[in-house]
Order: C-alpha cells, then structure tokens, then sequence
C-alpha cells in the first residue's frame, strides 16, 4: 500500500545566498525563469493562484502567467468564475512557480487589479481562434450536465462567428498582481532549504533571509 510517510528525497542542486540575488525581485524573478526555461521544464509559467472568499474560504488553482510588465504579474480568466467571484470580493492574491527540476520555488503576492478592456481586447486578439471560440463556450465553475452541453456550445459559437473576427466575451479578461512580497526557495539538504523574502517597505525592496 502506498505510504506518503515513505516518500524522501534530498535536496542537493545548488545553494542560495543573497549576494547572488537582484535587488530588484522582478528582475531576480525573470532570471529564474529564463533559466526554467533553459533547463526545458514543462508548463514554465504555471503558476498556482491563491484566492479567498469574503469570508476568508480559501481557493487555488493552476493558471498561466502571460504578461510581465513594469506593474505586475497578468493571466487571463472568466470573471464569473470561482477565482474572479474571489478576486470582486477579496482582491488580493497569491501565486506559486515550483520548478521541481531545479528545486526552485518562486510565492509572489500582493493586490489585484482587473486590465482594461482594451488590455484584454489585444490579448484575446493574439489567442488561437479555437481558444477564443472556447471562451464563449465555457460557463468555468458552473454544473453542466455532460460533454456533450459543452462540446453542443463550442459548436453554435463555432458557427455563430464562422468568418468573422471572434469579440471579447463581456465576461472574459485579465488580471494584474501588484506584488508587495516575494519569496525565492531553493531546496538545500536535511530541509535546510535557503530562503529570502523581498518585503516592500516605503517603496524600497528590503530582502531577508528566513529559516527553512
């Protein structure tokens, strides 16, 4: 029988010191990942999204990072979702990188603010059409009663749009995290993992080290 208390493994591929860290987080945050991207991991920009309710339930699911820019961090949803009906009522957030080939993990966290319209016209404009026609399709989060409701709707969409440009749907768009924390985790052995938070503090990077 499978026993997770059985699982181990050691960390061992490189250490960190703060030396070697950008002082700047956004910076430090693209050379990791360049370097996920280099090393060939899967899904490099997967990113685990955490979100609470107004009453504080908390939620997460995998999304991708699409867009970094001077502001913050941007993925893409439904805003009748789950993560949005979270993100209207509690708009603040936290996401996770874990790049398990190079025992690296990346937590950034901060406010929430929606795009433009006109930020998620040009973004949903450079999409493949089949994505866009899915957008319409998919009501993500409510009950459907089979496949076939889903796959009957991408169809009629299909159709609907057949040789025309694909609009924006009124319920689909981005999101920006503006950080005001991040967290840099290498793995290290014996679980002395090496650790730096970057905390914002009067619009200064501050980056200490935090035991494992």
């Amino acid at each position: 029988m499978f026993n997770p208390q059985e699982l181990r493994r050691e960390y061992r591929l490189k250490a960190l010191d703060i030396h070697q860290l950008d002082v700047d987080p956004a910076s430090q945050f693209k050379i990791w990942l360049h370097e996920a991207q280099q090393a060939q991991i899967l899904e490099v920009n997967a990113m685990t999204l955490s979100t609470a309710s107004a009453e504080g339930r908390p939620s997460c699911r995998t999304v991708l990072l699409k867009v970094i820019d001077p502001k913050g961090f941007v993925f893409f949803t439904n805003y009748e979702s789950r993560k949005g009906q979270d993100l209207a009522a509690n708009p603040f957030a936290c996401v996770t990188f874990f790049w398990r080939e190079l025992e690296r993990q990346v937590i950034i966290s901060g406010q929430i603010e929606k795009l433009t319209q006109a930020e998620s016209e040009i973004y949903f404009a450079s999409r493949p059409r089949e994505t866009q026609v899915a957008a319409w399709a998919s009501k993500q989060d409510q009950v459907i009663a089979s496949r076939e409701v889903l796959e009957d709707a991408y169809q009629h969409y299909e159709k609907l749009y057949v040789g025309q440009k694909i609009p924006l749907p009124p319920y689909w768009g981005g999101y920006r995290l503006l950080p005001n924390r991040f967290e840099f985790w290498q793995g290290r052995e014996h679980r002395l993992h090496d650790r730096f938070a970057y905390r914002l503090e009067e619009e200064r990077w501050l980056i200490e080290r935090l035991a494992p």
